[in-house]
């Protein structure tokens, strides 16, 4: 009986026609590589990824803008077309999650809508509509022998992010790299594998229809702790890391990186209240700084308010955060104000709530809001609200932080609002990027020099 169906099989083989066969020939081999990625270690895995990462970064530095914004728009167009998909893939990662109330920040980072798939593809068109920083320069000077000398701006290369919860930082660091030039080699929190993976996979597949190498767009999707630190040590790949996530993954990125890092570090946003000062948009700003999201980086956690306006600012503003559901901790001075305010432990002072939890404290004037700051900020984002021209001037001198605000909301410290597009990261490190990271950033220089002969005497 085996041999009369082995030999009704082959007939029927032999009945195709050569496309079918053609069609039954590459599933086969599909299977296959599909059996080999799966018997690779770790680490042949992330060899064979980042290798054809560094394959990819060559040919994409020197891409023309035109086709680099062709594929942005394509990629755009592939998040939309693909909403349900990915909405499917982030339940799944939702479910997994859980529902505990202590974590409910974290939830509402990893949680997609369509509004915020929609988002993400708006955001990419705008970084598609940017100005390409590549090849740009200042010009260039001649040296007494004649010879020229110049600096053009060129991608840093392959640039490694490793983050947590926001499945859309997928999307911004996709868009952002491939605008500047560079290679872009994801690995995202375990949290949000399947919505990491699947909008990695619509990205990817958009840009390689539209010329982009293969690898330009590489999603690491092994959740084993191992690949991370592999991936961190794996310089000769990688010219660069970002970071975004808590304490922990930083430990981790500072303890194991021996690769260059711009860290996207914690985000202990404070807003000082002066005491002249216009009350109503005072409240508002401090309303919207607080709930408007209040599990992102650059929410307010700390209050800080002037002793002369204190009961003025607080009891209003107490009642609408009452009604909002803020969980105020204050201090003695607060407490006696606030009737609802708890009063504030040592660690609140400093502490990223990603909630809606807020610490107050009255202060005596600008320079005990600013010793505040100095000693419990993250060089994140720091307002002051005022009416005093010279206070304003002396806080943007004189408070140290990726970005220093007069009468805004510190939710206003963000990529897309100041106009970049889109952001890879908020660096809080001092080396040449801090703040919101756009495409300049993600660019380094390199000399040009036009010569006509010229030797050293």
């Amino acid at each position: 009986m085996e041999e009369k169906k082995e030999s009704a099989s082959q007939a029927d083989l032999d009945d195709l026609d050569e496309s079918e066969k053609l069609e039954k020939e590459i599933d086969g081999l599909e299977e296959e590589v599909l059996e080999e990625e799966k018997e690779l270690t770790n680490e042949e895995y992330l060899q064979a990824v980042l290798q054809k990462a560094k394959d990819a970064a060559r040919p994409l530095s020197g891409m023309i803008a035109m086709k680099k914004n062709a594929a942005l728009m394509a990629m755009a167009d592939g998040l939309e077309e693909a909403e349900e998909a990915l909405l499917e893939a982030n339940e799944e990662d939702l479910k997994a999650f859980g529902d505990d109330e202590s974590r409910a920040a974290m939830a509402d980072r990893l949680r997609l809508t369509p509004a915020r798939i929609a988002d993400m593809a708006k955001q990419i068109r705008e970084i598609a509509q940017l100005r390409d920083p590549v090849g740009e320069s200042k010009g260039f000077w001649q040296r007494p022998n004649g010879m020229r000398v110049g600096r053009v701006r060129v991608p840093i290369g392959v640039i490694g992010m490793i983050y947590e919860s926001r499945p859309n930082v997928t999307a911004d660091a996709a868009a952002l790299c491939l605008k500047s030039g560079n290679v872009c080699v994801l690995r995202g929190g375990s949290e949000a594998l399947h919505s990491n993976k699947a909008i990695a996979k619509v990205l990817g597949e958009a840009a390689q229809k539209s010329e982009i190498p293969d690898g330009a767009i590489t999603f690491i999707d092994r959740p084993d702790r191992e690949v991370v630190l592999a991936l961190l040590k794996s310089d000769q790949y990688i010219d660069l890391i970002i970071p975004r996530g808590g304490d922990a993954l930083m430990k981790t990125v500072n303890e194991h990186a021996t690769i260059p890092v711009i860290k996207h570090d914690k985000g202990v946003c404070h807003i000082y209240v002066d005491s002249d000062v216009d009350l109503s948009m005072a409240q508002r700003i401090s309303f919207n700084a607080k709930v408007q999201r209040s599990s992102t980086c650059n929410a307010m956690e700390t209050l800080l308010v002037h002793e002369k306006v204190a009961k003025k600012l607080l009891l209003p503003l107490a009642a609408e955060f009452v009604k909002a559901n803020v969980e105020m901790r204050g201090c003695p001075k607060t407490c006696k104000i606030i009737s609802e305010a708890k009063p504030a432990q040592d660690e609140d002072f400093g502490k990223e709530f990603l909630a809606l939890i807020l610490a107050i404290k009255v202060v005596k004037d600008l320079d005990d809001a600013m010793n505040h700051i100095h000693q419990f900020g993250s060089r994140h984002t720091e307002t002051i609200v005022t009416n005093d021209y010279d206070r304003a001037l002396r806080f943007l001198r004189e408070v140290d932080a990726g970005a220093v605000m007069v009468n805004a909301s510190t939710r206003l410290s963000d990529g897309y609002e100041f106009g970049l597009g889109a952001e890879i990261g908020i660096s809080t490190t001092r080396i040449h990027a801090r703040g919101p990271m756009g495409l300049e950033d993600l660019t380094c220089s390199k000399y040009l020099v036009y010569g006509t002969g010229q030797i050293r005497e």
